[in-house]
């Protein structure tokens, strides 16, 4: 084996301990990397970290951005070496996964010395369920909510001489109108896309079903109500003016909706100040509304729309874990809330710091109904989700799609669908 000098030997030595004290730098402060995936959320998480900052000078943060699919590629190589970031966001996708395997630190009892009802008296119960592991304890502090509205452009539908959708509209109006503008326009009507958040899911809810039961352990696609929102969801793709899966493949609803070849899709309203800042030249020219309901629900009023958040999270066993904490809870307050809300990107989960979300569209002049965002909180469905949905996510959509190309028939789709989720959560839960 080559020997090394001794000053290679020193250099070493001394690369080893900053490795070891990672926090330290030559300025004397602690160095931390906060890692997102938006962009367009940079601003408010640098508003936020900076106002944490200004009260613990000997601290900085950098906020680091990485796209979607990249960032969890990331993030699960570092939690095998154990160089995961100091703070990063949490998805309900993923936290179950991470938590489950002892990756996340806890931070259930973040604020006992505070009020040991913190997260009880300031988040909703979605907030507080999305931040949790499968064992029930806080694993994130929350971040967001949301919501999914239905975005529709104005010029066609005044071209079609149809009315706005309001509250009172129906999937029967939501039909009506789509035949209307692409008779009158040439242009697709509602686009049906194969989604969950964004697709079916607030249908099957909305027709009184389910995608998985209140404990979580088992599918709802034999259930009446569901299996009717499927047919009403799946059956729009046969209508002239819905584009069909390959369309979509290709063309993301919202890519259609702001190409102006498109007057309806759903969108979260996390994308909505990114949209009016994209895209300028439709200002006026398009508006939201809220998601049109079941008119013959199996049980219900026929209301709902699905509601997701992030939360920030750390290692369990990172080198600045204790810092990070720290910073964590600053972020957990209302000013910290409050400040993200201000940038119109995200509504901060924080019970009362919402409305400076809705207020940054109006400081902005984009003239959109943003107040719906609010009003279908009171009816919102938390996000499904479960530890086995890893397993279960992509094969259920797979099988979805068949029935879209007519390979298969709905309701064999439908039983497959089933059995996949149910399959994967008994294995998982015997796993455990």
């Amino acid at each position: 084996m080559r020997r090394i000098s001794r000053i290679t030997a020193v250099l070493l030595a001394a690369v080893l301990l900053l490795s070891l004290f990672g926090c330290g730098a030559s300025d004397g402060k602690t160095h931390l990397k906060f890692q997102i995936w938006d962009v367009a959320q940079r601003d408010s998480m640098q508003a936020i970290c900076d106002a944490y900052t200004a009260q613990n000078p000997d601290v900085v943060i950098e906020v680091q951005v990485t796209n979607w699919s990249e960032y969890w590629t990331k993030l699960e190589a570092a939690a095998e070496s154990n160089t995961m970031p100091d703070i990063f966001w949490m998805h309900t996708n993923q936290i179950l996964y991470y938590a489950d395997f002892g990756m996340l630190a806890d931070v259930t009892d973040l604020y006992a010395d505070v009020d040991p009802g913190f997260y009880q008296q300031h988040y909703s119960d979605i907030s507080i369920d999305n931040a949790k592991g499968s064992d029930g304890r806080m694993y994130g502090v929350p971040k967001d909510k949301d919501n999914i509205v239905l975005v529709y452009n104005k010029e066609m539908f005044d071209a079609a001489k149809v009315s706005y959708p309001d509250e009172s509209w129906t999937w029967d109006d939501l039909v009506e109108a789509s035949d209307k503008i692409y008779k009158a326009t040439g242009k697709w009507g509602y686009m049906a896309y194969n989604d969950e958040q964004l697709g079916y899911w607030p249908f099957v809810y909305q027709a009184g079903g389910y995608v998985l039961n209140d404990d979580k352990t088992a599918a709802g696609f034999d259930q009446p109500g569901t299996q009717k929102a499927m047919e009403f969801y799946v059956g729009l793709q046969q209508n002239d003016w819905c584009p069909d899966q390959t369309y979509f493949a290709e063309t993301q609803p919202g890519i259609a909706f702001f190409s102006e070849i498109g007057s309806m899709y759903l969108e979260g309203n996390w994308e909505l100040m990114n949209k009016c800042n994209s895209f300028p030249n439709l200002t006026g020219k398009w508006d939201i509304a809220p998601l049109p309901k079941c008119p013959d629900p199996v049980s219900g009023d026929g209301r709902a729309t699905i509601s997701n958040g992030l939360c920030y999270a750390t290692a369990a066993h990172g080198k600045t874990r204790d810092i990070a904490l720290d910073v964590l809870k600053f972020f957990g307050t209302e000013e910290a809330q409050r400040i993200a809300s201000s940038y119109g990107m995200a509504v901060s989960a924080y019970i009362g710091t919402e409305q400076p979300y809705y207020d940054a569209f109006k400081k902005a002049g984009y003239d959109i109904d943003i107040q719906v965002v609010e009003e279908q909180f009171a009816y919102s469905v938390q996000s499904v989700n479960n530890a086995a949905r890893p397993k279960w996510k992509a094969p259920v959509l797979d099988e979805l799609n068949k029935a879209y190309n007519g390979t298969q028939p709905l309701d064999v789709t439908l039983q497959r669908m089933q059995k996949i989720i149910n399959d994967a959560t008994a294995a998982n839960l015997a796993n455990r």
